[in-house]
């Protein structure tokens, strides 16, 4: 973010995340009427192409898209002269024509100095890749990295031209991070580094930055937090965007998880650290994914020697036409509800896992398919209420056997 009392008669242009403009402490921005937006589209367009200006067509195509005009040259100059006018209105110069026009391409005046973050990102992308110094290399890098405060015109990029320059910026500034990782891990600088990967999560989700944050959890011999990290990480992607993580975030996480090495410790200490924070657990054992997998695997060796039957259920609220909701308001409320239900309906010694929206998965051990029956229908009497017409949708395996194994008939009751 700019620092607005830096300096005055400067516009400052805020093109990362959402568009703003700022003139001498002067917020200057459209809100949701059509002339409004208008304004925006063309103060876009105008100040992140100040060197090479921008076409009589692209603008009429920006501000009018598909729209059918009498005479669409005249509308376009309606709205740069009403631009103008509001310009004016928020302070700045009234005795400079703040908008041009030399052979069918528009321009912003150069008199009026502008700011814009998307340029000060670009050159200080510049400088730190022409710079041979490693260390202020690395200060470019980082500055670079805190310029980028959300995508390219996040609210706008159904523009094609908008769209490309995201990708652009979203490009240089994975490489910025990329680059500044690795002088980090060069030097030895890991707070720093966990610093970078938290920020890089952040702003960019959804991209394997965690693992940035972990390899530097790691170095620093913080094993609990990188632990926490990684289990918070494939959880996150399970459970709120109901996506599994890429192979190459399992891959590294894993290989870092690998790394991690405990201090020497006595049993005892080792053991008070094993058990379940809080007092008395009420129903089963809610954990995250990474968690419900070792315990799933380690469930399944038990059974090669003492023949127990496990099974795996798989629990997904579906709506009034019997369909898995996979989005809607509602959804998170019957994805909490429909937890409570299970955790509350299972046996003290049974596993359960919030797999992903609107889905449960649950790990019954000792146990037999009339049995997995009784729990659903334990679960659908918690989870639904009076008329309700939302359901839940029932499939069984046996752990024994894996995929493909005999599933009980489903269970949509109302």
């Amino acid at each position: 973010m700019f620092d607005l009392a830096d300096k005055k008669d400067v516009l400052y242009v805020q093109m990362f995340g959402t568009f703003s403009l700022t003139y001498n402490g002067v917020h200057i921005t459209g809100g949701g009427k059509s002339g409004e937006s208008q304004f925006t589209y063309l103060m876009e367009l105008l100040l992140h192409n100040r060197e090479k200006g921008v076409s009589r067509n692209l603008l009429e195509q920006t501000l009018f898209e598909d729209r059918e005009l009498d005479n669409v040259h005249h509308a376009m100059r309606s709205v740069i002269y009403n631009a103008k006018k509001r310009l004016k209105q928020s302070g700045l110069p009234d005795d400079v024509n703040l908008i041009e026009q030399k052979s069918g391409v528009y321009f912003w005046n150069r008199d009026v100095k502008v700011i814009e973050d998307a340029s000060e990102f670009d050159r200080v992308y510049a400088e730190a890749e022409a710079e041979t110094e490693p260390e202020r290399k690395l200060v470019l890098y980082l500055d670079a990295v805190h310029r980028y405060t959300g995508e390219f015109l996040g609210n706008h990029a159904t523009f094609v031209w908008a769209a490309q320059e995201a990708r652009r910026y979203r490009a240089k500034f994975c490489a910025c991070v990329e680059n500044a990782a690795e002088l980090l891990r060069e030097s030895q600088s890991f707070l720093q580094m966990e610093e970078l990967g938290l920020y890089a999560a952040r702003i960019n989700p959804l991209s394997d930055w965690e693992t940035v944050t972990m390899e530097a959890l790691v170095s620093m011999g913080r094993y609990d937090d990188a632990r926490k990290l990684y289990e918070e990480t494939v959880d996150l992607y399970f459970r709120e965007q109901g996506l599994r993580p890429s192979d190459h975030l399992m891959e590294l996480l894993d290989r870092l998880g690998s790394q991690i090495d405990h201090q020497y410790a006595l049993l005892d200490d080792i053991q008070e650290k094993l058990e379940e924070p809080g007092g008395q657990i009420v129903g089963g054992y809610l954990c995250t994914y990474p968690v419900f997998q070792g315990v799933y695997r380690m469930v399944k060796r038990l059974m090669e020697r003492g023949g127990q039957s496990v099974y795996l259920m798989l629990c997904t609220v579906v709506d009034t036409k019997g369909n898995p909701m996979k989005e809607g308001p509602m959804l998170e409320t019957l994805t909490q509800r429909l937890g409570d239900a299970i955790q509350h309906s299972v046996r003290h010694s049974d596993t359960v896992n919030r797999y992903g929206k609107g889905q449960y998965i649950v790990l019954l051990v000792n146990t037999t398919l009339e049995n997995c029956k009784i729990v659903q229908k334990r679960i659908n009497q918690k989870f639904i209420i009076g008329r309700q017409r939302t359901g839940v949708q029932y499939y069984v395996n046996s752990v024994i056997c894996g995929p493909g194994a005999e599933r009980p008939p489903k269970l949509k009751e109302r």
